[in-house]
Order: C-alpha cells, then sequence, then structure tokens
C-alpha cells in the first residue's frame, strides 16, 4: 500500500531519527586507522554562559563541511567537540543568580561556590552540546572534552611549565584591565568602553639654577602625590629641588596642578 507523503516537510520526523541512527552506527567516531590519512579539527568550544547564536552556527557548519568531504575521501577524521569554561563571564552569570536568593560568594565559601559552577556546567554545557546535535554536527562524541577537565588541565601546565623552561614564555609587568567589582584582571573582549572628554595636566619644575622644566600628563593624582611629597627623583631630573612649589601663571605659589585649556596656556 502506497504511503501518502506529507504536505509539508517536518523536520521533527526525520532528522531527530537519522541523527540517532548516525550515532547508534558509530559513524562519526575516528577509528584512528594506521592505513588511512588523518584530518582532525578541534572544535573552538562555545562558552558555557548561554546559548550558540548564528555565529556558532556559521562556524560550525563549516567545519561540519570539511569534516564530512574528508570522511568520505576516506581519511581517518575526527571533529573533537568541547565547551569552554569561560570563568569570569561564568561566575559573573553564578554570582548574578545567588543574588536572586540573597547569597554571596562570601557566604557560600570556595569549595560550595566551586560546586554550583561545576552544576552551572552540567546545565549549560550540556544544553550546547545538545544544541549542536540539532544542528546535525557530525563530532566524535564519545572523545567530547571540557576545558577545566583533568587531563586539559594537566596538558596546560605542562605545556607552559615546557615554554617556560625554555625561555619562549616569561612573566612580566603589564598594564591590565582591572574589574573594580570583580577584583580581578580581564581581557579587552570583555571591557565596556567609553568615550570621555579629556583634560591635560602641566607641572613646571622650577630648579635652583633658574631652569624649569614642563612635564604633561593625562593621569593628575600619582604624580600630584608625587610632587607634593617631594618626590623629584621619580621624574628621573636630578637637579629638581623638591623645595620649590608649582607656579602659577599669575605667579602665585600653588601645592597642586594647574589644568591647561585647549591653547595650552596655564588659566590665571
Amino acid at each position: 500500500m502506497a504511503k501518502e507523503l506529507a504536505k509539508a516537510y517536518n523536520p521533527s520526523e526525520v532528522e531527530d531519527r537519522t541523527y540517532e541512527f548516525w550515532l547508534k552506527g558509530g559513524y562519526f567516531h575516528a577509528k584512528c586507522e594506521k592505513d588511512k590519512k588523518p584530518y582532525t579539527i578541534v572544535m573552538p568550544p562555545p562558552n558555557i554562559t548561554g546559548q550558540l547564536h548564528m555565529g556558532h552556527a556559521l562556524d560550525n557548519t563549516l567545519q561540519d563541511i570539511l569534516i564530512r568531504y574528508h570522511r568520505m575521501s576516506g581519511f581517518d577524521t575526527l571533529w573533537l567537540p568541547g565547551t569552554d569554561h569561560a570563568s569570569i563571564a561564568t561566575e559573573a552569570k553564578i554570582v548574578e543568580a545567588m543574588k536572586k536568593e540573597g547569597l554571596t560568594k562570601d557566604d557560600l565559601g570556595r569549595e560550595k561556590f566551586l560546586e554550583r559552577a561545576w552544576d552551572w556546567k552540567k546545565q549549560y554545557g550540556g544544553r550546547i552540546c545538545e544544541q549542536l546535535k540539532k544542528m546535525g554536527s557530525s563530532c566524535d562524541w564519545d572523545r567530547e572534552r571540557f576545558t577545566l577537565d583533568s587531563g586539559c588541565n594537566k596538558a596546560v601546565n605542562t605545556v607552559f611549565e615546557k615554554l617556560y623552561n625554555k625561555g619562549l614564555i616569561y612573566r612580566g609587568e603589564r598594564i591590565i584591565n582591572w574589574c573594580p567589582h570583580c577584583l580581578t584582571s580581564i581581557s579587552d573582549a570583555e571591557v565596556e568602553y567609553e568615550e570621555q572628554q579629556g583634560v591635560s595636566f602641566l607641572i613646571i619644575f622650577f630648579t635652583h639654577r633658574n631652569k624649569y622644566y614642563y612635564l604633561r600628563f593625562s593621569e593628575l593624582k600619582t604624580y600630584m602625590d608625587r610632587v607634593n611629597e617631594g618626590h623629584a627623583k621619580n621624574f628621573k631630573y636630578e637637579e629638581l629641588n623638591p623645595d620649590f612649589f608649582i607656579h602659577a601663571k599669575n605667579g602665585a605659589l600653588v601645592h597642586y596642578l594647574e589644568l591647561l585649556d585647549k591653547d595650552l596656556q596655564l588659566r590665571a
């Protein structure tokens, strides 16, 4: 008896059943066959802080095309899936959820907070993987990884230690983005930039030899503290006499720095 076709295509009747067939057959699993040329893609792990967006959909579609092409071309293919901890962003999400319960990190302590972090990973990391499966991504799910898995963690520490011992990386002082709320450094991608109208500060040093120096800065407090404390040596001019004060245009003796206007003239 002929089966009548549906008037409209219903993807839920086809896609889930087909994907389950692929998984049960192990068609995405890399068998590490030595007689075949390997082809591997490590999926850029999406953060567990939310859901997949259009960028993920495009990126993973392109990877899936390459993997399926090489798999059908006879390569021993591996598409390694995984998720990223995104620790600072994840912490912000967890803290936000805790506020609704009237709790803080100090209330819980380190161990209890980490338990919540792992629970968050299980909830949202799992959701992301289900979304990838819904897209039909032909990943080797038997090898799914998380960036804080013990194996990944050990590998990262080992590589960093080796690079450090070889002198290829080093620790040094750097200007960082400091978050006064989280009390930690954050990356450039996590900074919310805001343009502000800036000002310029001019320091006039008079020396005992009737010489003077102009030093102009955009940050006032640090240099004003040093000047008022008489730490002229910090400005790398040995002949500056810390007993002299800063002179404004009208000749008055002042203990603070005068702002400059747009013509760089000292205010009276």
